[in-house]
């Protein structure tokens, strides 16, 4: 028997004794993960948390020298380097309020699947306790129809097996809301960061200004 075959068996043992409950868990559990690997993936593609760049052309246009901003910000590998590309090469004309709706199409477009994220697990901790509630039913529907001549074995077992839906609910609630929270505090750094950026091309800093006052408030990192 194969790996494959051998897992399959599993899953299937473990739905025998969890009944549809179950199976719908370890559904919204597979949902959960291929969300999760998509957006990791889009983060990875879109350059969020590359921020070296984009502080130092920011620091760039404070000193006023926006052909070395631009520089900066072609060498960028984060999703707002173009939106502000762009705007640096409009010489002057670009309207703000454009280049803000753009950069907030792009942080709105890593935000998609929060909601299914956000969904799974708010739902499955309520799935498992009404998979247990109903398992309890019928564990103490058979201690009624056995009457006088109760097996307490077979009552404990289906305790037991009632329980194991409340715990696949929260296996699969516990692990999503936290990489949901990781994934949240990524995306509100790099709105702070679009807000700071924005900011910073429109309005730099007079000059004669410390450098360090712009790159302070940008989250530390050493990427591009």
């Amino acid at each position: 028997m194969n790996v494959i075959d051998l897992l399959q068996d599993r899953l299937n043992a473990i739905v025998d004794l969890g009944g549809p409950v179950v199976a719908i868990l370890l559904c919204l559990s597979v949902l959960s993960l291929a969300v999760v690997l998509y957006k990791l993936w889009q983060y990875a593609s879109a350059g969020v948390g590359r921020h070296r760049s984009l502080k130092q052309a920011m620091a760039e246009l404070d000193a006023g020298r926006p052909d070395a901003a631009a520089g900066y910000l072609r060498k960028s590998r984060n999703h707002l380097a173009p939106v502000l590309l762009r705007a640096l090469g409009a010489g002057g004309v670009a309207d703000k309020a454009r280049i803000e709706a753009e950069a907030a199409r792009r942080l709105d477009k890593l935000e998609r699947c929060f909601r299914i994220l956000d969904s799974i697990a708010q739902i499955s901790p309520l799935l498992g306790l009404f998979g247990t509630v109903l398992g309890m039913i019928d564990a103490f529907q058979a201690l009624q129809d056995a009457g006088s001549s109760v097996d307490p074995s077979t009552l404990a077992g289906g305790i037991w097996v009632a329980l194991m839906t409340t715990a696949a609910g929260l296996a699969v609630s516990m692990p999503t809301s936290l990489l949901l929270t990781f994934l949240e505090s990524r995306l509100a750094r790099e709105r702070s960061v679009a807000e700071i950026a924005i900011e910073t091309l429109f309005a730099p800093l007079p000059e004669g200004k410390a450098k360090d006052e712009v790159l302070r408030p940008f989250p530390q990192s050493n990427a591009r």
